[in-house]
């Protein structure tokens, strides 16, 4: 698939206009503390603000018994598992950026509490929700070089690689009790992970099993248009659930560049170009270039997810210069909102629509914290890269 070069340097056009506006903020004082506070000179202050909201998330969000982090600000104690997951991803950041035993430890208590909350297992009845812990794990581990973050992710391995089966002519099921329902999320997160296991272990069986997942994943599910769809057969009528969410682009691109980074075939990296470009030129996904609002709950976390992975492809030097530019500038303008608008000071709690923050009778989710969290984390990152 031959990548649209005119067509992304077209869309950068756009973008950089877009953002000129934007950027102007900067040179003139800027409301970010509403009608009582009093204006100020406007900087993008990531690494500092990722430092707040973490602080925040952690007094606000913690258990009384301190093993995981609750359903919201509101007084929802109730634990969901695949949050905890990308909690754990977002402390790792912090880590990664600071190098703070502060993090460290939060990552710790987070990887055992989880432990503990989920019945003393690791194992869960959904697919996907084991693969987000097992990716989270095997950052951690790689960041640290705690053991236990690795037994952890290899125990959740071998348990997902039992959701494979022929329904729907491949592919790693959704859940157990439901092995005939097929999804990206289910699929694309597993590819990363043997991926990048494949990377530390060189166990060609995690490759080869990648590769098997990225073929019925592309084959079943991307779209000739760039775009990944949801899943297939959720009626149990082999029908493809054509639902765009953002985070399902962002780990599709994330499967396909780890296998890039584990095989050097170009046809991945084309793919996850081929993706990125579609994903931040559709206006369903970013109408006006900007995430659109998927709401709070399980929808909190899909946009923070697919900045992540997109934030790896931006960075990636081996994709053209010109569609690098493009995902850095649609980078920019989604952060720079969220930073602008779409967090309340001085609680620093985040809203699910990045253009506006939540007042103080709004109930900010976990999922939607974490997804602010995870967007700053990875601006930090760009800006330390001299991107931003």
């Amino acid at each position: 698939m031959i990548i649209d070069i005119k067509n992304i340097k077209r869309f950068a056009m756009m973008c950089t206009a877009t953002l000129l506006l934007t950027s102007c903020l900067k040179d003139k004082p800027f409301p970010l503390y509403g009608d009582k506070a009093v204006s100020q000179k406007f900087d993008f202050t990531y690494s500092k603000t990722a430092d707040t909201l973490q602080d925040k998330t952690y007094s606000t969000f913690l258990s009384a018994n301190g093993n995981y982090f609750v359903a919201n600000n509101q007084g929802n104690t109730t634990y969901n598992y695949w949050p905890q997951a990308h909690t754990l991803d977002a402390f790792t950041d912090a880590y990664l950026r600071t190098k703070s035993d502060v993090y460290k430890q939060r990552m710790k208590s987070l990887l055992t509490g989880t432990y503990k909350a989920n019945g003393n297992r690791y194992e869960n009845d959904y697919y996907d929700d084991m693969e987000w812990l097992a990716l989270a794990s095997l950052r951690a581990y790689q960041a640290t070089n705690d053991a236990d973050y690795l037994t952890a992710a290899k125990t959740l391995w071998t348990d997902i690689k039992k959701g494979k089966n022929d329904q729907q002519g491949g592919g790693i099921a959704w859940r157990k009790s439901q092995l005939g329902y097929k999804n990206t999320p289910a699929n694309a997160p597993a590819i990363i992970f043997a991926a990048r296991l494949y990377q530390l272990e060189k166990n060609q069986a995690d490759l080869d099993l990648a590769k098997e997942l990225y073929s019925w994943l592309k084959g079943k599910l991307f779209d000739a248009s760039g775009i990944v769809w949801d899943g297939v057969n959720s009626k149990g009528d082999g029908a493809i659930d054509k639902n765009k969410f953002t985070y399902n682009q962002g780990v599709f691109m994330g499967a396909a560049l780890e296998l890039y980074n584990a095989t050097g075939d170009a046809s991945y990296l084309n793919d996850a170009a081929t993706n990125a470009t579609a994903t931040i030129k559709d206006l369903d996904i970013a109408p006006g270039g900007l995430l659109r609002n998927e709401g709070q709950g399980d929808g909190g976390l899909f946009k923070g997810i697919l900045v992540r992975y997109l934030t790896l492809v931006a960075l990636k030097q081996d994709v053209p210069s010109a569609s690098r530019d493009a995902y850095i500038a649609f980078l920019k303008y989604n952060s720079e909102t969220l930073f602008a608008k779409g967090i309340s000071r001085p609680d620093f709690f985040v809203g699910s629509d990045w253009k506006t923050k939540p007042d103080a009778t709004t109930t900010t989710d976990l999922t939607t914290q974490i997804s602010g969290v995870t967007t700053m984390e990875a601006a930090a990152v760009l800006k330390a890269a001299g991107k931003l």
